[in-house]
Formats: structure tokens, sequence, C-alpha cells
């Protein structure tokens, strides 16, 4: 992949993105989007479906590769590295080095079934980091309670509803000790009344300096918890600022057009 410009991204940022570029066959997802999120940071991804958020989540710790543009997570280019002015891309291995700084919690829980919930969180360090078991299971017995879980924690995840496994979810990625923590649509899978447990636990590790990208439906959420706030569609930033301005008082035709139908 051919580049131009700098080699190393902004520094103060924790994520930066600088028209990125994907396509899935002819049909371009990702359309030149360009973005910033400094460190302790909480930016809300909103949009349509199929406006590219989730494909954007995805490029920041390389489950897609990006055909164009530039991302640097804590200053570093992201599934690749520079020599000259071509970007190569990196054995699995150490972009699985990098992933393992970036937690992410999909929609769908993913947990494993045949493990309890305490096993769930400890596998990362254990079979990762090489963390002693031990130590995996104290670490993960502490992250079980910050989300209002010890009493869980032998528990399997197909005898937990799903604002407790998606808790479960959420300490399994914090076990790995990340910098940066990518949220898709978090509560869109629960039940309306399972939403608010889920959204407690992010606004608690938000007000823990966090930084976290959210794509969320939650706009309550993104009102109160957010720094910032972007609306995409069709692939790119249609508008950005803080959550309240945008929500109260867009500038943008289809940013209102959007949010007339959703809040």
């Amino acid at each position: 992949m051919s580049v131009s410009g700098a080699g190393s991204g902004s520094p103060g940022l924790m994520v930066e993105a600088d028209n990125l570029h994907k396509r899935f066959g002819r049909l371009e997802v990702l359309r030149g989007v360009t973005l910033q999120v400094r460190p302790s940071e909480v930016l809300c991804v909103i949009g349509p479906s199929g406006s590219g958020k989730s494909t954007f989540l995805r490029c920041i710790n390389h489950l897609e590769k990006i055909d164009a543009g530039r991302l640097w997570v804590d200053g570093v280019l992201v599934g690749y590295a520079q020599r000259g002015d071509r970007l190569h891309e990196l054995p699995e291995r150490e972009v699985c080095r990098r992933r393992a700084e970036i937690g992410m919690v999909f929609q769908r829980f993913n947990l494993f079934p045949h493990m309890t919930a305490l096993e769930n969180v400890m596998e990362g360090p254990v079979v990762v980091k090489r963390e002693a078991k031990a130590t995996a299971r104290d670490r993960a017995r502490d992250l079980l309670a910050q989300v209002g879980l010890v009493d869980k924690a032998d528990v399997y995840p197909n005898q937990l509803s799903g604002g407790q496994q998606q808790r479960v979810a959420i300490a399994r990625a914090l076990a790995m000790e990340p910098k940066l923590m990518l949220f898709d649509e978090p509560t869109s899978a629960l039940d309306p009344e399972l939403v608010g447990e889920v959204l407690d636990v992010m606004r608690r590790l938000a007000e823990q300096g966090m930084t976290m990208i959210v794509v969320t439906h939650e706009m309550g959420f993104a009102r109160e918890v957010g720094d910032s706030l972007v609306f995409m569609d069709g692939g790119v930033v249609v508008e950005a600022g803080p959550p309240r301005q945008v929500l109260s008082d867009p500038r943008q035709e289809r940013t209102r057009s959007f949010l007339s139908k959703v809040l």
C-alpha cells in the first residue's frame, strides 16, 4: 500500500484516523473517514445501519484491513509497518500482540459456552499473556465484582441473562488491561429492561478514565457520557461535535433527518 506524509501519528492522541477507505468488493463502506480521539475521551458514534460504523471499529483493531489511509492507536500504526513510502502488513503474531491492547465488546456476547464466567475472564490473560492462573483468577474475580457479577463466577453463560453475559464480556475485555475499549452496539441484542445494567458498567468505566469508542443507538448515554459525538452515513463522517450540541441542534440536514426518527 502506497502512502504519503509523516510516518507517525499526532502526539497526544489515542486514536487517529486519516482518510480511511475500506471496500468489500465493489461496495465502498468507508469513504475517507478522518477523526481523532484523545486519551480518556469517550467518543460515541451514531448513524443508520450500513453507514460504516462497525467496519470502522473493526479497522481499529485490524479485524478488517484498510484499503487506503492511515490509522494509529497511541501513536503506532495499526496492522502495518512503514518502510520508506510504503506500508507493509505486519505478521499475524505482531498484529495479535497489538490487538491485545485494544478491548472489544460486540453486539453478541461471544462467550465460551463451555467455560464459567470466571474462566471466560481468565482465558485471555492466561493464554495470550501467559499470566499465572492464580494471578489471573484473582484479577478475574475483582473484575466480576466490578461489573456486579462476582456471585456468578462459577455459572455458565447459558445460565446468565443477556445483560449478565454482556457484563462478563466487558470484564473479559478488561482482563487484558487494554489502553482502549471499543463497543459495537453492546446493548442492541438485549431486552430493554437489561440495557441499563450494561450502560451503568460503561458509565463507570468512563468515570475511571478509560478511553472508549462506542457505536450506539442509546442517545441518552451518548448525551450524558460522551465527550464527543460523530454521526456517520454512507461511509463518511457527516457531522461531529459535543453530544448535546449535535443531538439538540444538528447543523446538517442529514443529521436532523436521522435524529428526527430515533429521538
